[in-house]
Parts: structure tokens; sequence; C-alpha cells
């Protein structure tokens, strides 16, 4: 086989080919690399936009109400973390298995499925808003009934049942981003996240500031923004040419085949809502504590930053997501490997870098939420241990998305029950009430849980069949 050739014209089947030939000359490693990154680059540099846009609207308005007062920002913060957390992981498990089975599809040229695939994931995440609703709005008695202080429950109610408006357009928004990064088309998304965004600071500013609305005034701005980004993402898909194989109009097939696509919806909502649940049920631990609002207040700072990383990650992690879909539905096992080792790197990288910038700028970090100086002082002790867990970030939620993109969300379900609740959890208890590290120890025990998992995830990977993955993707339900 000549090599030299092979490399002047890369393209996913000459890659394939020359993967597949042994050994490869370690001299043809830094063009492969560098056509992976390309590929990489161009899809996650966009998902990372949307995803930190999308999640910054969350985190502005948790600013914002952190300046109402203490006790605005520990309803807000439990509100966010204990009751819009657990719908999020629900809706961006589900919304995972439209990643998974639009991504292969597309590889497999199958276009005409993906929009059925949506309207299929649209219908079922809607269902599952209707019996969220509940939740959000006895969300009072629901946090006091986890021992939360009344006072904090009374402030997580009024924010949350604010939100409840949003949460129907979550449902509707998460599939058709999955829709749309499934054949590459990124940066439109990124476009309105980061243009609703601005609006969402000015719209914030207006309804808490001058008009005075208070905590119910965020929130239902928060509500409004969510709906700005359904509205362009709909308009976006029905009239862009761009998606004009892909999207045929609305089906009844949509209501056909529910089951078997509803299994992988079931298996990719329990695998994200038990990975999102852990780092939310720490936070609800930490309201437990002995001085809860400073506890409360010091937990959801690192976490918003750590959370801030997570998108950044989940968007890196959404592009790896993508591109081993794609080539495994086109038959590329090796290419979908490579791209696993290119993508792993990167964030790895990456995280270091985050990492020391948080531990440079840990007093700004903090200051931006709050001037209180109890709550400065917790957050500048736990910036440590955030440092490390954005570190494990790098690595963690970039094998999630592989596992999306290769349909094991079942498999990885098992590994975050182990890593995070039967060990992670509990350490983390024992950690915060039977010694004096309090919230220390809460944040002790999400690292211990985060770095079973992690290594869980690798071995699975090293010893992945990448060709047995190409054979399991003619089970994947289309249609």
């Amino acid at each position: 086989m000549n090599s030299e050739p092979l490399l002047t014209d890369l393209t996913a089947d000459t890659v394939e080919e020359f993967l597949s030939a042994k050994p490869v000359p370690f001299r043809f490693y830094p063009r492969l690399v560098a056509w992976e990154s390309r590929l990489l680059w161009l899809l996650s540099g966009s998902s990372i936009i949307v995803s930190i846009f999308n999640y910054m609207l969350t985190f502005a308005t948790l600013t914002f109400s952190g300046h109402l007062g203490a006790l605005d920002l520990a309803g807000a913060s439990i509100a966010s973390v204990g009751i819009q957390g657990l719908a999020y992981g629900i809706m961006l498990g589900m919304a995972s298995a439209v990643q998974t089975v639009c991504g292969q599809a597309y590889g497999a040229k199958k276009y005409s499925s993906m929009g059925i695939i949506c309207q299929r994931a649209i219908i079922l995440q809607l269902c599952a808003a209707i019996l969220l609703t509940f939740l959000y709005w006895f969300a009072g008695p629901i946090l006091i009934a986890i021992g939360q202080s009344q006072s904090i429950s009374r402030s997580g109610e009024v924010f949350a049942r604010g939100l409840i408006p949003q949460l129907y357009a979550f449902a509707i928004s998460c599939p058709m981003q999955r829709f749309l990064q499934a054949q590459n088309i990124v940066n439109p998304l990124a476009y309105i996240a980061v243009g609703v965004f601005l609006l969402h600071i000015l719209l914030s500013w207006l309804v808490i500031y001058v008009l005075n609305y208070g905590l119910l005034g965020a929130a239902l701005t928060l509500s409004f923004s969510w709906w700005l980004l359904v509205i362009f993402q709909t308009i976006y898909i029905l009239f862009t040419p761009a998606c004009k194989e892909t999207w045929t109009g609305f089906s009844m097939k949509a209501f056909t085949g529910i089951w078997p696509y509803f299994k992988i919806t079931l298996a990719s909502a329990v695998m994200l809502c038990l990975e999102i649940w852990y780092n939310q049920g720490l936070v609800l631990v930490s309201g437990w504590l002995t001085n809860p609002t400073i506890s409360l207040d010091s937990i959801s700072i690192c976490m918003n930053y750590l959370n801030w990383d997570m998108m950044f990650m989940l968007g890196l992690s959404a592009a790896a997501s993508i591109r081993v879909g794609n080539e495994l539905g086109a038959g590329n096992a090796m290419v979908a490997k490579f791209s696993v080792v290119v993508v792993i790197f990167t964030s790895i990288v990456i995280s270091i870098m985050l990492s020391v910038l948080v531990l440079v700028l840990k007093v700004w970090l903090s200051e931006l939420f709050t001037s209180d100086e109890d709550v400065i002082q917790v957050v500048n002790n736990l910036t440590p241990l955030l440092a490390i867990s954005i570190f494990l970030n790098g690595i963690q939620p970039i094998l999630s998305g592989v596992a999306i993109g290769s349909g094991w969300q079942a498999l990885v379900a098992y590994v975050n029950l182990g890593a995070y609740y039967i060990i992670g959890l509990p350490i983390a208890c024992i950690l915060a009430f039977k010694t004096s590290l309090g919230v220390t120890g809460v944040w002790l025990g999400m690292i211990i849980g985060v770095l079973l998992q992690t290594i869980t995830l690798i071995i699975l990977t090293a010893r992945t069949n990448w060709d047995a993955e190409v054979f399991n993707f003619y089970c994947i339900p289309f249609s």
C-alpha cells in the first residue's frame, strides 16, 4: 500500500483504509491528527458556544438573583439545582438519544428518517414535561420534605414556578438542537444562542433592577429567553435549504415506532440523569449542614463554575458523539476509534489550562456572585478542589459523549449508579457530617465518584471492539 499518495487528499474512507493497514508509520500521525482536529473543531467550536451560552442564560439569572440578597441566591440556587436540575437530567438524557440515532442515520445517509426521529423525541419530551410540571409547582413542599429550611424553600418555590414555561421550551429545543448538530449544522445554533443571551442580559437587568419584579421576574425572563431559542430554531429548520432532505414536514410516522425509540430514550435519560443528579444531590446535601445559607451559596457558586466548564466540555463531547456516530454509521470503525483518541487528548490539554485559570482568578470568581465575606472565604477554600474537578471534567464528559455516539447508554447507566450513588455520595455524606470538613467533604466525595466513573469509562473505551460497534449500528431503529 502506497501511503504517501493516500495522505495527499484525506477523506474518511482513505483515512479508514490507512489506519487499517498495520503498522501505521509514526511520521504520518501528525497529519492524521491535524485532519481529525480540523473536523472536530469545525463541529465543536460552534457546539461549545451553543452549550456555554445556553447555560449562561441560567448562570446570568443566578448572578442577578445573587445581588438581590443571600436568601434569594440560595432559593434560586436550590430550585435551579434540585428542581430544574432534575428536569434537565431527564430532558438532556432523552435528547441524547436523538444524538445517537440521528448521528448514525446521517452517517448512513438515511436522511429522511432524521426529521421523524426529531418529532418523535419532541412528543416524548413534551409528555415528560407535563409530568414534571407538578414537580415545579410543588417545589416548596418538596424542598422542605428533603430537609431544606422554610425560608430557602419558599424562595425556591417562587423561582421554580416561574420556570414552568421554560420546561416546555427545553423539551422542544433540545431535540431540535441535536437534530441540527447530527447533520453538522452548528453555526446557526451558535448565532442564535449568542443573540438570545445578549437579549437575556438586557431583559434581566430591566425586569430585576428597573421594574423590581424580583425573583419571580428573573425566572420568567429566563423562561421567555428559552422560548426565543425555540422560535428561532424552528424558523431555521422549517425554512433553510440545509434541512430540505432531513426535514420533510410533520409526519404521522412520528407516532409509530415509539416503543423501540423509547427504550433508547429511557437508557439515555437514566445515564445522564444519574450523572447530572449526582452533582445536584451534593448541593442538596450542603443544604443540610449547620449553616445552610453559606454552605448553599458557596457550593452553588463553585458548582456554577464547574457547570460552566462542563458546558464547554459538553460542546466538545457533542462533537465527539457526532464524529463517532457519523463514522460508525458510515462503517469507518478505525476512524471512529482515532477520533476518540484525538478528542480525549484535546480535552485534557484544555482542562489543564482551565484549572490553572481558576486557581489564579479564585477571588474574582467568588466576588462576581456575592459580597458576603463568609461566602467568599468558603469559596476560596473550595477552589483547589474545583480545579481538580475541572481537570477530571476534561475526560469524563468526552467519554460520555463517545458512549452516546456508540449507543452504550444502558451500560454507562450501571457505571454511573455504582460510582456515584453506591460509592461517591455515601462518602460525601460521611465526610460532611461525621468529620469537620463540612462543605469541603461534600466536594471531596464528588471527586471520588467522578474519578471512579472516569477510570471505568477509560477501561471500557480502551477495550472496545470498534468493528463490532459498526455491526451493532444496524440494530438502531431509524424509523
